[in-house]
């Protein structure tokens, strides 16, 4: 009976339906200082605690031992801009987030690239946060 109503319930919801991109999740911002917390708050939860990616209801890339990872330039695009069924987060993350996570995930889960991504790299391509429209 208890399943009943909450079904039934779940029909009547009447709230705000959350589209596919980050920005519409909620808060528009993410309140987390290190890498290896954005990570943890933001990225883990498709990519997994172990970088490894998934195949479920999509196909989440894996992070760990990504040769797509070298070149930060492409992480920073992706990050900033989404790719595929992963939401953009500019206008989500401040510079410093998004270069402490790239700079993380390019650190851990066996990658080795040792050029930090700063801040001013992240500032130098930011654009506006992109939109449904664009």
């Amino acid at each position: 009976m208890r399943r009943v109503i909450l079904a039934a319930a779940s029909l009547c919801w009447t709230g705000p339906a959350l589209a596919d991109a980050a920005s519409s999740a909620g808060s528009s911002t993410v309140q987390a200082a290190t890498g290896q917390l954005v990570y943890q708050h933001v990225c883990q939860g498709c990519h997994m605690a172990n970088g490894q990616g998934g195949v479920g209801a999509a196909r989440i890339p894996a992070l760990a031992h990504n040769a797509k990872l070298e070149s930060s330039g492409y992480p920073v695009y992706v990050v900033l801009n989404g790719l595929g069924g992963m939401p953009w987060f500019n206008g989500m993350l401040s510079d410093q987030q998004i270069a402490a996570v790239i700079t993380y995930v390019r650190t851990h889960f066996g990658n080795d690239y040792k050029d930090a991504v700063a801040p001013a790299d992240i500032a130098a391509v930011r654009g506006p946060a992109p939109t449904k429209e664009n």
